[in-house]
């Protein structure tokens, strides 16, 4: 009998998947072929983090950025995943809060592209100030519903226990989802990079999630690896389209929701490892802002340090790809942790 349910529940997975997929692959072309007709174009970065003129990156993406690629690609694909979820896979206890963060976060990141389509604002986009007064809104409101409605207020470290951290437990769920968002719009700069990691990290915690029997978490975690995958068909280098804020922000947010909803907070505990390759991507930055304020002078050449290697000579899709190879070899790290440290 229990192997006929893991039968049907591999089944749902795999459903799931491939019709997410494949409805992705079948929509995209309708999507953007209104993206191109209506002009959305992606206004190319002028300025540093640190207000200077972008000359290095201007020069790496030039090319780019003459052929006018559309951005906001991103709205069709966490609306298909909303669509399919609330169909086939919704369930109070585990796919309302993802939803949630994916619609959420989506809407913020949409507006933020639409500001810089038509070149409103600081650097033709939401200044980061308010982007944040609204990632911490949807943040704190999350934090809020995991501690006072569904009690979480402990965190699990393979291998040592857990750890009641009581109150604390909000401030630290709302640095985890500003950090994903964050951390993967860092990493949404070439083409199919943060595809090619998403797939792989949501891929992991649809792993982690079937093993801790959370079913629906685990559907979740698979449709969103099947209409990504449909995703980063269409944006390997050359790019048909930039996915912009809506995807890497959407998407970046809601895996840091994943990673606190995977029970006994093992997939907290893991996510360094899950999402090495944009850590990574945020410390470089980090660090490239600490560096010049001590010492007047760049550590990187550019920064986010996937531009560094660009600038040092590597090919765009030399850099994306071994990207891709560590993120997948630090994924299994974490998986094998989360899997053996669960207990």
């Amino acid at each position: 009998m229990e192997e006929l349910l893991l039968q049907v529940v591999l089944l749902r997975v795999f459903i799931l998947a491939a019709l997410g997929f494949f409805v992705a692959i079948l929509a995209t072309p309708f999507w953007t072929n209104f993206l191109y007709k209506y002009k959305f174009w992606k206004q190319p970065k002028e300025e540093t983090i640190y207000g200077t003129q972008a000359t290095v990156y201007q020069q790496l993406h030039a090319e780019k950025h003459k052929r006018l690629v559309p951005t906001m690609a991103g709205v069709l694909f966490w609306v298909l995943v909303v669509l399919l979820s609330l169909r086939f896979n919704l369930t109070r206890s585990q796919t309302y809060l993802p939803l949630f963060s994916l619609v959420a976060v989506g809407v913020i990141g949409a507006v933020d592209d639409w500001f810089n389509i038509r070149g409103i604002g600081g650097i033709k986009g939401i200044r980061a100030r308010q982007k944040m007064v609204w990632l911490l809104a949807m943040a704190g409101l999350g934090a809020w519903w995991f501690y006072f409605k569904l009690g979480q207020n402990s965190i699990h470290l393979p291998g040592v226990g857990d750890f009641l951290v009581g109150w604390w437990y909000i401030p630290i769920f709302i640095f985890i989802i500003l950090a994903t968002a964050n951390a993967f719009n860092i990493t949404d700069g070439l083409d199919g990079l943060s595809g090619g990691l998403f797939i792989i990290a949501y891929g992991a915690y649809g792993i982690l999630a079937m093993a801790n029997n959370q079913i629906s978490l685990a559907i979740f975690c698979t449709t969103v690896v099947g209409v990504l995958l449909a995703y980063l068909w269409f944006n390997v280098y050359p790019a048909r389209f930039f996915g912009g804020d809506t995807y890497s922000l959407a998407f970046g947010a809601t895996l840091g929701v994943v990673a606190l909803m995977i029970s006994n907070g093992i997939g907290l505990a893991v996510l360094p490892l899950i999402a090495f390759v944009p850590l990574v991507e945020t410390l470089s930055v980090i660090l490239q802002l600490t560096y010049r304020k001590i010492y007047k002078r760049k550590l990187f050449l550019v920064a986010p340090i996937h531009h560094h290697f660009e600038a040092i000579g590597w090919p765009e899709t030399k850099v994306t790809m071994r990207f891709w190879i560590i993120g997948a070899v630090f994924a299994v790290i974490g998986l094998v942790i989360g899997l053996v440290g669960a207990g």
